[in-house]
């Protein structure tokens, strides 16, 4: 573990989806005692509606961990809860409960974030969603010190990597996921013995990442197609982009943006100018958008060459 003499710190992690799995499990496999998982209450969920534990939960589980679920953390007993497992440090990691002042200041040594973006561009609910649909060229994730502000702490330490023209938020968490917890193994004992000080963020370059919500899912045929894809790419897995074909509903999980032939006359955007094995190519305020893997209501997500073969598309229908 790296902390030599010193006896290894109690901790409490908090965290909920899966983006918050892969640091539990590193400090597991690392030997570091968890004093207690905290996660969010479970959930109804899918046709059922049927309460279902968090990621967290789920693997916190597996390893015999001691799991608490507060609806809040904003009242007396919460905190004399979280108290009672005298914490020397509290890891954080999309946990999507507010921490007061007052549980900030429980653990010995303050509370540390693993966030999905390299601070202080996309502070907020959804940096992964809006670093791709901003076009960032890269993005990464920080260990911050938590404060009162939202993800205004200093930073630890930070590991960037690139977002490729192919990345999908999907992909793109995954793999921040990983980077995070690699990350806090490997600074957290320097942090807490005092050898890898935090630095305060700087007042430049502040961007917030607003929640992500499902109406902005729909595909604007007015808009570029470059930015389209963008959008495409960032909503896919969630809440993944959506026009209206005809009385149908089609979700679009893979697209990319085509130039437009400039000697002919752009039909309206949203016209299905062109149909293949390709992909459908569909005029837009400025370029054309080939759809590559669609989804019809009810259906699975398809390649466009198989999803023609029970969907009849015609050169000449609108999209909206």
């Amino acid at each position: 573990m790296g902390a030599g003499e010193r006896t290894p710190p109690r901790i409490i992690y908090a965290g909920t989806p899966d983006f918050a799995v892969p640091a539990l499990e590193a400090l597991v496999a690392a030997g570091y005692p968890i004093a207690a998982v905290y996660t969010q209450p479970d959930r109804p969920a899918g046709r059922g509606r049927r309460p279902r534990p968090s990621a967290v939960k789920t693997a916190a589980l597996e390893h015999g961990l001691s799991v608490e679920q507060p609806e809040r953390l904003d009242n007396a007993d919460a905190r004399a809860r979280l108290a009672h497992h005298q914490p020397d440090v509290m890891i954080v990691a999309a946990y999507g409960l507010i921490l007061p002042t007052s549980v900030l200041n429980i653990p010995t040594n303050g509370c540390v974030n693993i966030h999905a973006s390299l601070l202080p561009r996309w502070r907020g609910a959804a940096p992964i969603q809006r670093a791709i649909e901003a076009g960032d060229p890269e993005t990464g994730v920080c260990l911050m010190e938590m404060a009162a502000g939202l993800d205004t702490g200093p930073v630890i330490a930070a590991r960037s990597t690139p977002i490729s023209a192919d990345d999908n938020a999907a992909q793109l968490h995954d793999r921040l996921a990983h980077l995070g917890a690699q990350l806090l193994l490997e600074c957290l004992d320097d942090w807490l013995d005092g050898r890898r000080p935090a630095h305060p963020q700087p007042d430049h370059g502040v961007t917030y990442a607003a929640r992500i919500s499902a109406d902005e899912a729909w595909i604007d045929w007015q808009r570029p197609a470059l930015e389209t894809v963008r959008r495409v790419r960032a909503f896919n897995a969630w809440p993944v982009a959506r026009c209206a074909w005809g009385d149908a509903r089609l979700r679009v999980w893979q697209a990319v943006a085509l130039p437009a032939d400039a000697a002919a006359a752009a039909p309206a955007p949203g016209t299905i100018v062109a149909v293949g094995a390709d992909g459908i190519d569909v005029q837009t305020g400025e370029g054309l958008l080939r759809l590559q893997r669609v989804q019809a209501a009810g259906g699975r997500a398809q390649p466009v060459a198989e999803f023609l073969r029970g969907h009849p598309v015609h050169v000449g229908e609108t999209l909206h």
